[in-house]
């Protein structure tokens, strides 16, 4: 077992083939992560009070924190998402193809639909479901744009692509898992 990857209360990280696991990510628990995933530099995931599921060809960035509230709520992440530096993930559910930004945070049992965005520095509070196809920004968080065809196909399909590729570079070089 790595040091950044640790049991707790008798739950191990289960984590996919073709994975990226930065030295510096903390993974402890209850946390399935799906194939082609990467976690980066800093970023913490605490499956110790819920579970956290992560999709295929996921990207957790550097400094994201991933937590949920005891008894209360869990992580669920699907496909091709991407969270971005520094957001934290609180016990929601985030469907696939969804871009949360930096520094974003995003509550308790809220939801996010698929094709949706989270701006940088957006606070989506506890039970709060964003639209699919639409981009949510402010604090607390308020629908503010339709996503077009384009800017949905930029992010939600090339940002998981590129991470993909960014992972492969470190993992040729002997770096993570």
């Amino acid at each position: 077992m790595k040091d950044n990857i640790k049991p707790l209360l008798g739950k191990t990280p289960s984590i996919a083939k073709d994975c990226f696991i930065a030295k510096t990510a903390m993974l402890i628990g209850d946390i399935t992560i799906g194939n082609n995933c990467s976690i980066w530099y800093g970023a913490i995931l605490r499956g110790d009070v819920g579970s956290i599921t992560i999709g295929d060809d996921s990207n957790i960035q550097d400094g994201a924190m991933l937590h949920s509230t005891f008894e209360i709520s869990t992580v669920k992440i699907g496909k091709r998402v991407s969270i971005a530096h520094g957001a934290i993930i609180h016990g929601c559910t985030i469907n696939d193809d969804v871009l949360v930004g930096m520094g974003a945070i995003v509550m308790d049992n809220a939801v996010l639909q698929s094709h949706c965005m989270i701006a940088a520095g957006a606070v989506v509070p506890t039970k709060m479901i964003c639209e699919s196809g639409y981009i949510y920004a402010g604090i607390p968080a308020k629908k503010i744009k339709k996503l077009d065809e384009s800017t949905m196909a930029d992010f939600f399909r090339q940002t998981p692509e590129n991470y993909k590729k960014y992972a492969k570079w470190y993992l040729d070089e002997g770096y993570g898992k």
